[in-house]
């Protein structure tokens, strides 16, 4: 799909995108406060940069650039979470 189109359909359902985003942040968060150290930290990663994404995606089409800024720096942290819970970095 190109992302003109992708844009268009997020356009159209933005206000659930972003509160699918915030309730998979609320979820991954959660869990880890839940589980502590046995927490599934690979999963978590994944599933947050997923979201940071996704929300990263929505402010920019809102022109928000303070939102913009702050996911954009969750996806970069999500990253690094996926590469040190994947032993790729230290």
């Amino acid at each position: 799909m190109p992302v003109q189109h992708a844009n268009r359909f997020i356009l159209r359902h933005i206000r659930t995108v972003e509160m699918i985003g915030v309730l998979m942040r609320i979820f991954s968060f959660s869990l880890v406060s839940w589980m502590g150290p046995e927490s599934p930290f690979m999963f978590v990663w994944v599933f947050n940069t997923i979201d940071a994404i996704m929300l990263a995606w929505c402010s920019r089409l809102r022109r928000d650039p303070a939102y913009t800024l702050l996911n954009t720096f969750w996806i970069l942290v999500g990253v690094i979470g996926i590469l040190r819970a994947a032993q790729l970095i230290h």
